[in-house]
């Protein structure tokens, strides 16, 4: 599809305007994480979010082992700086290297640099497609700052 015009489904796909969240999880001690835009709150009492992430990304092993997650939410200050970090990060660095990383009372790390951010504790998933759709029971977080979140349009809604 990456050689090709995308189809009328693909463009109209990518109008839906989704966030983007740094999730980020422990794999043994160490945090990873990967940018997220398929995230959504899905309950209230208590506060339910839920993460789709690819079933080939890396991270999904180490949130299911850990069974809790982070999510940092980006805002146009953050989205820029965090947001690189985790899509090309340097040679022999961790995306987390740089960034003020602090931890949920879990131990998730959270990026504290990031709009806001939660910790949630994994309470189910579902297998869709090429998608794991994990929910989360949100049992901490913190605003960081006022403002708006960062929105993403995709303009191929069936890539990244």
């Amino acid at each position: 599809m990456a050689d090709s015009e995308p189809t009328p489904v693909a463009l109209a796909l990518g109008r839906i305007p989704t966030g983007l969240y740094i999730v980020s999880t422990l794999d043994g001690d160490l945090p990873v994480g990967f940018v997220g835009s398929f995230l959504m709150q899905v309950g209230m009492a208590p506060p339910v979010v839920s993460v789709a992430v690819g079933k080939g990304r890396g991270p999904l092993a180490a949130l299911r082992a850990n069974g809790r997650f982070g999510v940092s939410i980006l805002d146009g200050a953050s989205q820029g700086t965090m947001g690189n970090f985790f899509a090309k990060p340097a040679p022999g660095k961790t995306p987390f290297d740089g960034l003020q990383v602090g931890r949920g009372r879990g131990g998730s790390p959270v990026l504290l640099d990031a709009l806001a951010w939660l910790e949630c504790r994994v309470t189910g998933e579902h297998e869709l497609a090429d998608h794991v759709v994990v929910f989360g029971e949100v049992e901490d977080g913190s605003l960081q700052r006022t403002g708006d979140p960062a929105i993403h349009l995709r303009k191929n809604g069936l890539g990244y």
